[in-house]
């Protein structure tokens, strides 16, 4: 049994090779939806006749999934598996299409702990059964206000203009903000900035260097105006030289954020970081397959809803000979998490946990 994620949250059971996973519970920060996780968890549990031999649960210790899988498995004095977020976006991925060879997952979302104790969501891995090796991340971007910045993505347009050495323009840039000139401080002196690897705060970045969102009122609300404009522009070909690639490990837009400071044509913006972003990933996955003769190339995480990033990122891994594998019976979000937590557990138990 697998107890999923905060965010979108499903809970999945499994019996012999069958997966059974939940309707969507949704987030967790509610009484009603926490009663739903136990829930459908008995419900399921009866209407398959079965009696969990394992609970797997995300690596957050802070999440009621975590706390109500703890609590289920030592009433019952059944073993438990901590998943990490992105290993099970990428294990959803091999549950779905039945691949139990090595695969490289890309996972790129808004947020998930790391095994490092840091916020991950940009995350190049090697996924072999129960087991996952983190191959590289995007480079890590800091985030004033830790998570308020995933709801005021002016914040992340902010980090990028004092990583940049511009953070004297941030008051001016955003002078909406009556917290512009505290976050300038907040950058120069390292206070409540933790460093993540998020392709999500990515987004909110460029969208707040455009001018195209200082404030969300939804999740995902920056991303999907970016994609809407990049759409009306059209194709455009990426930026020469906006990446670069440490060590086949780190990958880095920095180049295409500094122009992005400086683009006063929102459209062609969205356009020109769409383009970069899909060469950029391409060429980081292939290098890696190569490095490591891997060919199935799972993409899995929230960020792949957006169409354009994962079509022109498909086509380039497909043309260089790749499978790439998508989301397909799933959705690409958390929505899918219970289902690759179920995947590693079950594999945990093929060699003994």
């Amino acid at each position: 049994m697998a107890c999923g994620a905060w965010l979108k949250n499903t809970v999945c059971v499994t019996r012999g090779n069958q997966a059974y996973v939940s309707q969507l519970i949704g987030d967790l920060d509610s009484a009603e939806a926490r009663l739903m996780l136990e829930q459908s968890v008995l419900g399921l549990c009866a209407d398959l006749d079965v009696q969990p031999e394992v609970v797997a649960h995300d690596l957050h210790p802070d999440f009621y999934s975590t706390q109500f899988a703890q609590s289920y498995a030592a009433q019952r004095g059944l073993p438990i598996v901590a998943v990490q977020h992105h290993h099970a976006h990428i294990a959803a991925l091999c549950a779905e299409h039945g691949v139990i060879q090595p695969v490289l997952g890309l996972a790129l979302d808004g947020v998930g702990l790391g095994t490092d104790g840091t916020p991950w969501g940009g995350e190049l891995l090697r996924v072999e059964g129960a087991d996952f090796q983190r191959l590289g991340h995007l480079a890590p971007l800091a985030m004033p206000g830790g998570d308020r910045a995933a709801r005021e993505p002016w914040r992340m347009a902010a980090a990028v203009l004092f990583q940049s050495g511009r953070g004297d323009e941030i008051a001016q840039r955003f002078p909406n903000q009556p917290g512009a000139k505290t976050v300038a401080t907040m950058l120069q002196r390292g206070l409540n900035c933790p460093a993540t690897s998020s392709m999500g705060r990515l987004f909110d970045a460029a969208a707040g260097l455009l001018g195209v969102s200082e404030i969300q009122t939804f999740e995902a609300q920056a991303a999907m105006l970016l994609q809407n404009l990049a759409e009306r522009h059209g194709q455009i070909a990426p930026l020469a030289e906006g990446y670069r690639i440490a060590d086949n490990r780190v990958l880095d837009f920095s180049p295409l954020l500094a122009v992005l400071s400086d683009c006063r044509d929102a459209s062609y913006g969205a356009a020109l970081f769409h383009a970069t972003l899909a060469a950029g990933l391409a060429e980081w996955v292939e290098r890696a397959a190569s490095e490591h003769n891997i060919a199935y190339i799972a993409l899995g995480g929230g960020c792949f809803y957006n169409d354009i990033l994962l079509c022109a990122l498909s086509d380039k891994l497909a043309q260089h000979g790749l499978q790439v594998l998508t989301a397909q019976q799933m959705q690409p979000n958390d929505s899918a998490i219970s289902l690759g937590q179920a995947w590693v557990a079950l594999q945990s138990i093929k060699r003994g946990i």
